[in-house]
């Protein structure tokens, strides 16, 4: 989680929303580390999660990446959790949840649905204070 917050403290120098996200393959290693770029990239799905998934499945010239733990310092939203159950990744390590936005356990909790192709095992709260500060520093200081 450390290095999923780091990435998240880089994309806050750049003004994008503090998000971090790292990718560990099921030698426990971590292949992939990014963080937001929507606004660098003019494109709304450069999401942390998105980012990890693409550059690694391009890496290994694969979409599927069974096995693999996604470490993410916010629940992901619906379109990274779709993306999460698509590339099959075992494991979802997030640090705070998302009541607004949320698509793992808060929303449309894409994962529990019945027609969610693949359920990966989920765990909240992993440096859960440091995560939510983040963010609440962030867009307070934009309001």
């Amino acid at each position: 989680m450390h290095l999923a917050i780091e990435q998240a403290r880089i994309a806050e120098k750049l003004n994008e929303v503090p998000i971090g996200s790292v990718l560990v393959d099921p030698m426990g290693i971590v292949k992939q580390a990014s963080h937001n770029m929507v606004k660098k990239n003019c494109d709304p799905t450069a999401h942390a999660e998105m980012n990890v998934i693409r550059m690694e499945c391009q890496e290994i010239q694969n979409e599927r990446l069974p096995g693999y733990q996604i470490i993410s310092t916010l629940e992901p939203c619906p379109m990274c959790a779709s993306a999460i159950s698509q590339a099959r990744i075992s494991q979802i390590h997030y640090g705070t949840s998302d009541s607004k936005s949320g698509g793992v356990e808060s929303g449309p909790k894409i994962l529990s649905h019945s027609q969610s192709h693949h359920k990966p095992k989920i765990t909240r709260g992993t440096e859960k204070a440091l995560c939510s500060e983040l963010l609440k520093k962030f867009f307070k200081s934009r309001r």
